[in-house]
């Protein structure tokens, strides 16, 4: 028998464990096989693994060769310690990362899916700021609301409100054509209207990262990423790619903040 000859028998997505109730969707049939023959196809597939982590090396140099501009505005920032400004936000390191959550002003919640890439980031601040890496969340809705929301996820890292400032249009993380021209992950708005005519006359939050670094008094802008583009930084995904089914993404309707999730999402104690 070959893993071509055999399949494994349909089961009902709704068999799998609690959280998907009323859907009906099935797994695919898989290919079934010996331990020799996963083996052998685990190990071809161990290569690409491989070429990929060598071609993400090369990736990560050439992200840190990429020139450095000087950050000229005086952006001000809203902070539980007051006010602040870009260069306050290091804390005294030399590095800063800054993720871009979504939670506009008028929002009474943050996004559901910043909300998912935050609880995968929340516990590594620590060992990034012993690496003299600062990091911090900027949205622009009031610091009220941030920290209130803050509090009602159970996070405790630094989150600093952007209202009133230019920062999150400048990074273009809020799109508002009334304010400046659209660019959203390196494409202008006729582009971005060219691949999805959603685009035409939208307005709101995206989201994104960008890191800085520090030499004295002076900031550099170094990075930024948008889109799929910091897909590697939302670890939930990391994690499910390597389920049996992978993302299994489907209509995302079982996808909710991690306060929301019924009593028995846990599964059986």
């Amino acid at each position: 028998m070959t893993m071509l000859d055999e399949k494994v028998a349909v089961v009902p997505r709704s068999s799998r464990g609690p959280g998907r109730e009323g859907d009906e969707a099935t797994m695919a049939s898989h290919t079934l096989g010996t331990r020799d023959e996963w083996l052998a196809a685990r190990l071809e597939l161990l290569e690409a693994e491989k070429e990929l982590t060598r071609r993400s090396d090369e990736l990560a140099r050439r992200q840190r060769d990429l020139p450095w501009v000087p950050v000229e505005k005086d952006y001000r920032f809203a902070t539980e310690d007051g006010d602040a400004s870009l260069r306050d936000l290091f804390g005294g390191r030399s590095q800063m990362l800054v993720y871009h959550f979504m939670f506009g002003p008028d929002w009474d919640e943050g996004c559901p899916s910043c909300s998912a890439v935050a609880d995968g980031f929340a516990g590594s601040i620590p060992h990034f700021e012993h690496h003299d890496v600062a990091f911090v969340v900027v949205s622009r809705a009031p610091l009220d609301k941030l920290v209130a929301y803050k509090r009602r996820m159970g996070w405790d890292f630094r989150w600093v409100s952007s209202f009133g400032s230019s920062f999150n249009y400048d990074f273009h993380v809020t799109i508002d054509p009334a304010v400046a021209p659209v660019e959203y992950n390196y494409k202008d708005q006729a582009r971005l209207e060219a691949e999805n005519v959603a685009w035409r006359d939208w307005s709101g939050e995206q989201p994104g990262m960008s890191a800085f670094a520090r030499d004295g008094d002076d900031v550099f802008h170094t990075y930024s990423a948008y889109a799929r583009g910091f897909d590697g930084l939302w670890t939930m995904w990391q994690w499910l790619d390597r389920a049996a089914l992978g993302r299994d993404e489907g209509d995302l309707s079982w996808f909710h903040r991690h306060d929301q999730y019924p009593a028995t999402a846990g599964g059986p104690s």
